[in-house]
């Protein structure tokens, strides 16, 4: 007779496990928290539609029971995460406004430990721990350019969490409708001519908080060397490396950790 497969241990100061919550697609994996690197494939469900908060949370737990994990969990959804309860809602149901999304997974994941955080924000942790910042001291500050601007800000490592720093105003305008990618696309400007709006909207953040590196990310990152080089910011800027699993490995950190509140 066949035994069932173990649960993958948990029980490793190096192992942990995170979920990353997006509009078309919840992906989760174990992550190898000396390296920052995914340990086998990861596991990616549709996201469901409605995205209600008991859909998705049904949806994480299915990842985690496909992945036998029977330790902590670190989860990003694309929201402010106070106290665990999501405030806004960014490409999933609007119903999860007010949801306190840490009991709701910790109810569906057998009332384990559960860290629920900003994607931007795991993305940033993951960034300076284990890519592109990992080697700068100082103020970090990860830009994610598509839809919107999703921001990251951390010192030292340190994060300060739900930082919008895409929502800022800048000549009359928020950022992300100046420099997110998905404005040059609606435009169809050269790269040169969204460059100079990006560059404007780094300045301005400079002016604000000095940060001592700026990581570019989002999907136009691939394309880094057509656009990073034409910026005239002060700030140097480069773009990150970890990708589509900074979320992932963001919130298996911070789960094991407590790298957020």
């Amino acid at each position: 007779m066949t035994q069932p497969t173990p649960p993958t241990p948990s029980d490793s100061a190096d192992v942990g496990f995170g979920v990353d919550v997006g509009g078309s697609g919840v992906k989760g994996g174990l992550v190898d928290l000396s390296t920052g690197q995914l340990i086998g494939d990861r596991i990616k469900i549709l996201t469901p539609q409605p995205s209600t908060p008991d859909a998705v949370a049904e949806t994480v737990a299915e990842i985690v029971r496909q992945a036998r994990w029977d330790g902590p969990v670190g989860i990003t959804l694309p929201s402010v995460v106070t106290a665990g309860v999501a405030r806004t809602a960014a490409n999933i149901d609007s119903s999860w406004i007010g949801t306190d999304a840490r009991a709701l997974f910790g109810s569906v994941l057998d009332e384990r430990a559960v860290t629920v955080l900003n994607d931007a924000d795991a993305a940033g942790i993951a960034e300076d721990r284990f890519g592109a910042a990992a080697d700068t001291d100082g103020v970090v500050i990860l830009l994610t350019f598509g839809t919107g601007i999703g921001s990251a800000v951390l010192h030292n490592g340190v994060l300060l969490p739900n930082t919008e720093l895409g929502h800022m105003e800048i000549d009359g305008k928020e950022a992300e409708h100046r420099a997110a990618s998905s404005v040059k696309e609606r435009h169809d400007w050269s790269y040169k001519r969204w460059a100079r709006e990006v560059s404007l909207v780094l300045e301005r953040f400079e002016a604000l908080l000095w940060p001592d590196l700026f990581i570019a990310g989002g999907g136009i990152s691939r394309k880094h060397e057509k656009w990073i080089p034409l910026l005239t910011n002060d700030t140097p800027v480069v773009p990150a490396k970890l990708r589509n699993t900074a979320g992932i490995v963001g919130a298996a950190y911070a789960a094991k950790t407590g790298a957020t509140p």
